[in-house]
């Protein structure tokens, strides 16, 4: 049996969008450059940008526990959590998306197989509210563990017809 491969678990269905790429009629600036002012004294941004600013951190928040409970339930199959950052009002970059690499070891066994696919599955479903990838990635589990269930079945049926084979043998000798 050969289930092998790479995964990742994505996190980007929810998007904060902060591009605003108009020109101010006043000042004729890009809305996107941030003043020093603005990066230095938080309390003079407009309320809109402070609304702003308060959802990409709630978001920047979401997204790091969610990689962290990937990479938590992961252990030694997960990798280290790469982000995708967006830069809000206040001239600060807060994590919107993010995503760990995981392996999809084949065991020496399939035993071994079996306890990997558990691992990738509840490092796939370990945050609270899993992604369509992760479902995905936790789909895949169960089917490479079903597959490796299926070879040990085998064998152990072949082992049951070789003791049956012993068995019939050894009687008729006797």
């Amino acid at each position: 049996m050969k289930i092998a491969g790479f995964a990742s678990f994505n996190y980007t269905d929810i998007s904060v969008n902060v591009k605003n790429e108009s020109k101010s009629e006043d000042t004729g600036t890009n809305k996107n450059e941030i003043s020093d002012e603005k990066k230095n004294d938080p309390q003079k941004l407009s309320p809109d940008e402070k609304q702003l600013v308060a959802k990409l951190q709630a978001r920047d928040t979401e997204v790091r526990a969610h990689e962290a409970a990937h990479q938590a339930a992961g252990g030694g199959l997960a990798g280290g959590a790469s982000f995708t950052y967006e830069r809000g009002p206040d001239g600060k970059m807060y994590a919107i998306g993010g995503e760990v690499p995981i392996a999809f070891r084949e065991g020496s066994t399939p035993q071994e197989t079996i306890a990997n696919a558990r691992q990738v599955k509840a490092a796939a479903m370990a945050p609270a509210n899993p992604s369509p990838q992760d479902y995905s990635v936790a789909s895949s589990a169960t089917t490479m563990e079903l597959k490796a269930q299926q070879e040990l079945l085998k064998e152990k049926m072949q082992e049951l017809e070789g003791q049956k084979e012993y068995a019939t043998q050894a009687t008729s000798q006797a």
